[in-house]
């Protein structure tokens, strides 16, 4: 996380009890555009994100891009999953930035009343099989232990990434997410252990292997400290990550502008120069067009 995200975290963590309140006085992004935010003309858009990448692609954005789009992005950084769409959803954010369109239908399956729209896939973050002892994934041992994510669409994306590898069969789910439930083959008697995402690279040392996030991989440094036996491919993947906001805002002046810095070619430069291969862009930007 560079300086001046830590500066943001800690100025809205000491603005955090007021922030519902003065988001309710400001109204909706479009709404500030029009009657303007701060000294400079600049629209003020509150964007939660995950630290790696999500905020430092934002914080890029921020320092080179936003403020002759006429936008300034004051990142609030969440080091969870469950926060940050609670959070737009009660107006404390106007934007966040962590999570997949599968995450997402997740989570309004069980928030019924949350009206979150998915904008566009901004970068794809490939999953893999890390291990801290283990330089083959052949080398997993009979009866070993293996973690991957304890929510619904990241487990069922790393058991994916482990039947593609042969590691073990998956049952037909009818295209819904796997589970552990839904291991049908399983030739070494692993013992596959859901571990919240966050946790899993300080969990690494007590199993034979994991199948991690990219960002939480990237947080701990995964790719120097711990061997990479396995990536995900990335043809055809669904689990791009990308804005989302609240409905009424999916078209809102700002966040289309938000969108478009996302996707320019400078952006694309800065993730594909920072992170080498581990942090993907992909498509959905109208400056692509």
């Amino acid at each position: 996380m560079t300086g001046s995200t830590r500066a943001r975290v800690a100025r809205g963590a000491a603005a955090a009890g007021l922030a519902a309140a003065v988001l309710a006085a400001c109204g909706s992004p479009s709404e500030r555009a029009q009657e303007g935010t701060d000294a400079e003309g600049l629209t003020t858009l509150r964007i939660g994100a995950t630290p790696m990448p999500h905020a430092e692609i934002l914080e890029f954005v921020d320092e080179n891009l936003a403020a002759d789009a006429g936008l300034n992005l004051d990142v609030v950084v969440y080091t969870d999953y469950n926060q940050p769409n609670a959070a737009l959803s009660e107006g404390e954010l106007d934007v966040n930035y962590y999570q997949t369109a599968p995450f997402l239908d997740e989570y309004l399956e069980g928030n019924p009343d949350a009206d979150l729209s998915y904008v566009s896939d901004v970068h794809l973050e490939a999953f893999g099989v890390y291990s801290q002892e283990l330089t083959d994934l052949a080398d997993l041992p009979e009866g070993g232990e293996v973690g991957v994510p304890n929510d619904t669409s990241n487990m069922g994306r790393a058991l994916e990434l482990l039947a593609a590898e042969d590691v073990i069969t998956l049952a037909d789910t009818g295209g819904s997410a796997p589970s552990v439930d839904d291991i049908e083959e399983n030739p070494l008697d692993l013992t596959v252990t859901p571990v919240e995402a966050a946790q899993l690279p300080r969990s690494l040392q007590d199993l034979d292997a994991a199948v991690v996030n990219g960002n939480y991989a990237l947080e701990a440094d995964l790719p120097a400290t711990a061997n990479a036996l396995a990536w995900e491919g990335t043809e055809d993947n669904q689990y791009a990550n990308g804005l989302v906001v609240r409905s009424e805002d999916a078209d809102a002046e700002d966040v289309v502008r938000l969108d478009e810095l996302l996707h320019s070619d400078e952006v694309r430069r800065f993730m594909e120069e920072r992170w080498e291969g581990i942090v993907l862009p992909v498509g959905g930007g109208a400056s692509e067009d």
